[in-house]
């Protein structure tokens, strides 16, 4: 009788049975299970090129916090799980965030449970960072912020999921104040009503609730950047932007909190505030980007105060007519109502600096995210010519 050794996981022997010889496969005593999952063993040593154990379904991979997500994911061996709607190209570029066979694409519809099944029954961790800040005529806000969550979280426990991760807002609330709308926030409302369904049916969940989210393609900066946004050099906010404190937080830094979140098991049934280092006066931090624009007093810049500003709703108006699935600057009245809303942080609630996340100061990233924006860009200034602004004032209230 011969035998030979595979790999300490199965031994094969070869059996003489009428003459013939014949295969038999032999659990090795090192393993317990009847039918050891190899594929699921952590490997290498580290990066891109390893398998850390962790398999990550992502749902809402291609948005704007989603891609720095899987990036993350990846660079630590994070095995991936991608679902996308729409045109495959719009995901295909977060094929390169992990080594080869490690990042898998699979077409979803978050109102399909089979969809949603066939994306989740391999992983261990699911994210869900789908989201909408405006209501189209195919999706609202409850059927992304409430319905959704409570089908993914609902079918993620079903399948035997051991993490699932969701991101709310840091100002959802079930009786929000209006401030520039006549009537409640449906996006605060439609959040925390997410929130509720999570824990409903994923009791174990981990919530994070962001404040304004700024970085690379996001729709913070270039909402105050956007032309759509301002008009004859006057910027309108609420009361000037003097009653509103924003406390903005680093897309990376928020990424970074979410997959410290998934490789920290103690994680599990916490609510985080993903919030940046410090607080700022609105209309302090729309100065500050003018000014690193270039576009100060000098340019022509004003802040006035919404209220009295009688194109401010016209424009609106024409930004969502002419573009109702796509409102031009991301102008529509509950992004205005976002931005005119006040960061609250709770104070027991823990933040991104318990996850061991280095916050990002808004000096030294958003210089940087405005650069395009610039007036006279392809100005060769001199060395001083245009100095460099002073950074907006911490607010101490």
């Amino acid at each position: 009788m011969a035998t030979i050794a595979l790999t300490g996981h199965l031994a094969l022997k070869s059996i003489p049975k009428n003459g013939v010889f014949g295969v038999v496969y032999i659990k090795s005593a090192q393993y317990s299970s009847d039918k050891p999952n190899i594929a699921a063993y952590k490997r290498g040593t580290g990066g891109r090129s390893s398998f850390n154990g962790v398999v990550a379904t992502v749902f809402g991979c291609t948005g704007f916090v989603g891609r720095y997500v899987c990036n993350k994911l990846g660079k630590i061996g994070t095995q991936m799980i991608l679902p996308y709607r729409g045109d495959f190209y719009d995901a295909q570029r977060l094929k390169v965030c992990g080594d080869l066979g490690q990042v898998l694409f699979t077409p979803y519809d978050i109102r399909d449970d089979e969809s949603i099944a066939k994306a989740v029954r391999y992983s261990n961790v699911v994210i869900n960072l789908v989201g909408r800040d405006y209501e189209t005529k195919n999706f609202k806000y409850m059927d992304v912020h409430v319905e959704g969550p409570r089908r993914l979280a609902r079918i993620s426990r079903e399948m035997g999921v051991e993490r699932f991760i969701h991101v709310s807002y840091l100002n959802a609330e079930e009786h929000p104040t209006p401030l520039v709308m006549s009537k409640p926030s449906m996006y605060k409302i439609s959040k925390y009503l997410g929130e509720c369904a999570v824990r409903e049916e994923f009791p174990t969940a981990t919530i994070f609730r962001p404040s304004d989210i700024y970085g690379s393609e996001d729709r913070f900066l270039r909402a105050f950047a956007s032309a759509w946004r301002i008009h004859n050099n006057y910027m309108p906010l609420y009361k000037k932007g003097m009653e509103t404190i924003k406390q903005p937080v680093y897309v990376s830094d928020v990424a970074q909190g979410i997959v410290n979140a998934v490789r920290d098991p103690d994680t599990r049934c916490q609510i985080y505030q993903a919030v940046g280092p410090k607080r700022y006066l609105l209309g302090d931090l729309v100065d500050w980007f003018y000014k690193l624009m270039r576009k100060d007093e000098k340019w022509g810049y004003r802040r006035i105060d919404m209220k009295y500003d009688p194109l401010m709703p016209l424009k609106v108006m024409a930004a969502n007519a002419l573009a109702p699935a796509f409102p031009f600057g991301d102008l529509h009245w509950e992004g205005l109502e976002k931005e005119a809303t006040t960061d609250k942080v709770i104070s027991g609630i823990p933040t991104l600096e318990d996850l061991g996340v280095c916050l990002t100061p808004m000096e030294d990233q958003v210089p940087w995210e405005l650069k395009p924006f610039r007036q006279y860009q392809y100005y060769m200034d001199k060395v001083g010519e245009f100095p460099k602004p002073d950074p907006p004032p911490v607010y101490a209230g």
